[in-house]
């Protein structure tokens, strides 16, 4: 990868964000800066709730990332990923004040700050949306001195891993083995014969052995590219800061030029003025526009059901014998060809052919177009009243994803071949070649956003020890999407009141109104109250002048959250008559239904005039420290209740209740957790370093659920929210297991279907003699409790080291699909070499084969196919090098860096070979750098 960036500014601009210097000044100027918690700016020692922040400008020349995704990801304390707060699930996104808008439209360099809200009062003012935590994002904006900057970057991305699936000649083996263990005779068509032709490549279009990931199709590596310039300044009242970007993401298909990949274009304008004394106004304006070119087959996706002996996807010309076979000779002028080659198809197979469709089907372009609009208003008041302000935000959103294609008809021919290696006949199995004429166009999704807030903020100091800030908030939010008769609302209103008494102790009382259109009437409404607390020690007298412990606060916050956003789908309090139905028809003395027999009419669903909003109740202690002016520490323990969650419950109701049961408030689940987070700067003559590391912890409990079994040990509630649930494996059955007639010895328990030696055995957990869905327990769990995070800047004179680990511990996956567990014919990946055979009993990795549907082995979870997700990864390492300060002045530059660099570079876990195979869609990817970045 190649990397410049140009950055030009007035000669009189002393701030210089792009160098960092390792200083502990960093730390103690971190007490009072100024931190966005959205709809407010205070001074981080003035915030009680539970928040966290980051300024890309202070890390960006030494870790170049340009993914907001990636540069979330491990770098702030009490986040899971890139979007998860504490793992209560996807977090609201604002940005510059708005809801609901993606991480995903923005590259780091337009944004200036990014700050997470965690517990119940940091969130309040968000209403229902904020029910999962708020993540902030501030971008920049225009300032009195002239900008100007360019990032150029361009470079390559290597596969992590790829599907390895067997060749033809094993799979064809392998599947005859399956047949046997069946009781069934080979393949008619595996046989020896065909098998050794396979295996031994000697003629690759009539024996094929077709790996859609070879690099017949696929590139080792694709390239990608970043063009991002901005500019900001001033002209008299007005600032402003336009934002210009190109991005291009390369794919690893190379088939034909329609696989190109994805371009995206953006601009953004914010633009600041005043109108008169008492006025000022910004307008904000941000376009994208996304083309993703590609062929109609994403063979990626298709090579994981493409078995490798279907058919030659293309027959070469070469091969065709139209000397003694004339007719050919007109079939051959007639057919389009490629490159040498005809298409080649088979008439079982005759609408599976992926390749077919990537040369000659035609192309795909995905198209993206977003525009968003902002326009704030804000009003000074002090006329009025000191302290008094107002602010109004109007925001428009379109967006439209849609795609155009060219389809064309084409042939596909399935040979006939000689002893010789001739091919001495072609059928046509699908259509004549055609070229599409018309372009065809389709509307995945259309969807328009708009929404306005408006907020009076009073803020005024009273005496010297004594300071409110009060503010009142009225936000309405709407989402429609094309075809769908229900827009999405949000309307709610938010009030703040913060008190401060010597700088010292704070209390902030935070509460909303919300309201919900999901909700019946008169149960729409509901009040979300929260208290915090804050108390800074470091202001009294005894440790005010401490030389160790510069800054401590305490905070402490309690309060509610109400939402809708948990349920799925509207006027569910609503009851629910329908007819045709199962139970057929009655005679009445009517003509209202067909002739004299009537349709019975039956409830599907009772009413809940009841039903309202699910509740999280939210509990957070704790601290931020500053020690020695070279440890900044942060920690919160936490809790959260979440209750009154939306189902169609059926334990309240007897069970000849039916259709009655209507939706109620009803399952409840707990999180709780701690996050700690420290970060130290030192200097040690030339030798400096910046050092920070998070820890997480969350456990989630089922309080309450909607269950009935037979048996406790499987019940939800007391397990994890995320527990799965299987049964437990003994490994496989072995010979001794069963007597000479197949059946198996008396006192093993009987399983799914008929059972073989090889199979998987499972623990009878009830001691019924069966092994059924009843012996399913709790195995393991989707999420990992524990996250751990460390980002590590060393410098020593020129030279600048950048490293980011990260680690999950805990949690479990599920090896599932295909490449895992193939079911009757389909294609066999590297795994089943493993198989269990009667050789093989003591040292087998997988069941024995199959060609038939196997229950047993492949259709139910056990502990047999879990597998430990806990992982450390080197996600990111950067080495930059500044050039002397003599050479940089010489060419009458501010700056001038070059680096190297790396991203998800590698990974220590036990179950490394599942964890960077990525089946769908696309690979998981490792990237290279090098670069440079200049400052004029």
């Amino acid at each position: 990868m190649f990397t410049l960036t140009l950055s030009a500014q007035d000669n009189d601009k002393t701030a210089n964000i792009d160098s960092l210097e390792i200083d502990t000044n960093n730390l103690v100027s971190k007490i009072r800066e100024e931190v966005s918690l959205g709809f407010q700016n205070r001074e981080n020692i003035d915030v009680v709730g539970a928040v966290s922040t980051i300024e890309p400008g202070n890390f960006l020349k030494y870790d170049n990332t340009q993914w907001v995704r990636d540069a979330l990801y491990g770098r702030m304390t009490g986040l899971k990923g890139s979007d998860n707060i504490r793992g209560l699930g996807t977090a609201l996104i604002v940005v510059d004040g708005i809801p609901g808008r993606s991480i995903d439209l923005l590259n780091m360099e337009e944004i200036k700050e990014i700050t997470i809200l965690k517990d119940a009062n940091a969130v309040a003012l968000y209403g229902a949306m904020g029910r999962n935590g708020v993540i902030v994002v501030t971008t920049k904006r225009g300032t009195e001195k002239q900008e100007f900057n360019v990032s150029v970057s361009s470079g390559i991305k290597f596969p992590t891993s790829m599907p390895n699936y067997l060749g033809s000649a094993e799979y064809m083996t392998l599947f005859n083995e399956a047949r046997a263990n069946d009781g069934l005779a080979p393949n008619p068509g595996f046989t020896d014969e065909v098998i050794a032709n396979h295996a031994s490549g000697i003629n690759p279009y009539r024996y094929p052995s077709v790996d859609l990931y070879s690099s017949d199709y696929m590139k080792d590596y694709a390239s990608f590219s970043n063009v991002v310039a901005d500019f900001s300044g001033a002209v008299k009242d007005t600032r402003y800061y336009i934002n210009i970007g190109f991005k291009s993401d390369q794919t690893l298909q190379n088939v034909t030029e329609n696989d190109r990949g994805a371009n995206r274009f953006n601009v953004r304008g914010n633009i600041d003025f005043r109108v008169n004394d008492w006025i000022k106004s910004s307008f904000d304006m941000i376009a994208i526009l996304e083309q993703n070119k590609t062929s109609l087959t994403n063979l990626y996706d298709a090579g994981n059901s493409f078995r490798p002996d279907l058919y030659s996807p293309l027959l070469p010309i070469s091969a065709i014998d139209t000397t003694n076979n004339p007719e050919l000779a007109g079939v051959l002028e007639a057919a389009k060809k490629f490159g040498g080659f005809l298409i080649g198809g088979n008439q079982n197979f005759r609408d599976n052919v992926p390749l077919g469709d990537a040369y000659a089907g035609g192309s795909r372009t995905n198209v993206t177009r977003i525009s968003q609009v902002n326009n704030a208003i804000d009003f000074d008041l002090s006329a009025i009243t000191e302290g008094l302000s107002a602010k109004t935000y109007l925001s428009f959103d379109f967006y439209n994803f849609y795609n155009t294609s060219n389809v064309n008809q084409f042939a596909a021919y399935e040979p006939t071949w000689n002893d010789e290696g001739k091919i001495v006949g072609l059928v046509n199995v699908r259509e004549n070649d055609r070229a599409g004429l018309t372009e065809n166009i389709s509307s995945n999704l259309f969807t328009i956003r708009y929404g306005f807030y408006g907020m009076i903020n009073y803020e005024k100091q009273l005496g010297e020890n004594h300071a409110i800030n009060a503010s009142l908030v009225a936000l309405g939010n709407s989402t429609h999407v094309l075809n769908e008769k229900q827009s999405s609302k949000n309307n709610h209103l938010g009030m703040s009141v913060n008190y401060t008494y010597k700088n010292k102790l704070m209390f902030d009382f935070n509460s909303s109104y919300v309201h919900s259109i999901k909700l019946p009437e008169g149960n729409r409404g509901k009040f979300a109250p929260t208290l915090g607390f804050s108390y800074v020690l470091t202001e009294e007298p005894s440790l005010k002048d401490s030389s160790w412990l510069n800054y401590f606060k305490l905070r402490s916050s309690y309060g509610v959250v109400y939402s809708d956003f948990g349920i799925d789908g509207y006027f569910l309090y609503d009851a629910i008559y329908q007819q045709s139905n199962p139970n057929g028809y009655y005679n009445w003395g009517d003509t209202s239904g067909s002739g004299f027999n009537n349709q019975y009419t039956t409830i599907d669903r009772g009413q809940n005039d009841n039903l309202g909003m699910e509740k999280r109740m939210d509990y957070n202690l704790g601290f931020e420290a500053l020690i020695a002016k070279k440890l900044w520490v942060e920690a919160n323990v936490f809790r959260s209740d979440l209750s009154d969650q939306v189902i169609q419950a059926t334990t309240p109701y007897p069970e000849y209740y039916g259709g009655f049961r209507p939706y109620s408030n009803f399952n409840a689940d707990k999180y709780s957790g701690f996050e700690f987070g420290a970060n130290y700067l030192d200097r040690f003559g030339g030798f400096g370093m910046n050092i920070g590391a998070r820890v997480l912890y969350t456990n989630s409990i089922r309080k309450q659920v909607d269950e009935v079994y037979a048996d406790e040990y499987q019940n939800r509630e007391g397990k994890t929210v995320n527990a799965i649930f299987g049964l437990k494996s003994m490994g496989f059955f072995g010979e001794d297991d069963f007597n000479t007639d197949g059946s198996l010895k008396a006192g093993i328990p009987t399983q799914f279907g008929a059972l073989q030696p090889g199979d998987l055995r499972y623990r009878d957990i009830n001691n019924d003699g069966m092994v059924n869905n009843q012996d399913q327990v709790s195995i393991g769990r989707w999420d990992s409790p524990w996250t751990f995070s460390s980002d590590i800047t060393l410098d020593y004179g020129p030279f600048t080291l950048f490293a980011l680990l990260t680690a999950e511990v805990g949690g479990n996956g599920v090896a599932d699909g295909n490449y895992y567990r193939p079911q009757g014919d389909q294609k066999y990946s590297e795994v089943v070499r493993g198989r269990w055979t009667p050789e093989t009993a003591n040292t087998a990795t997988f069941p024995r084969l199959s060609s038939l549907p196997n229950t047993n082995n492949l259709g139910v979870n056990s502990t047999f196919w879990l597998y430990d997700n806990s992982n450390f990864r080197l996600q990111r390492v950067q080495l930059t090098y500044d050039l002397p300060r003599n050479w940089v002045d010489k060419m009458n530059m501010e700056d001038f860096s070059v680096y190297a660099s790396g991203s998800n570079l590698a990974e220590i876990s036990k179950n490394k070979d599942i964890r960077e195979l990525q089946l769908n869609n696309s690979p998981m990817y490792r990237y290279y750098s090098l670069g440079l970045r200049m400052k004029f």
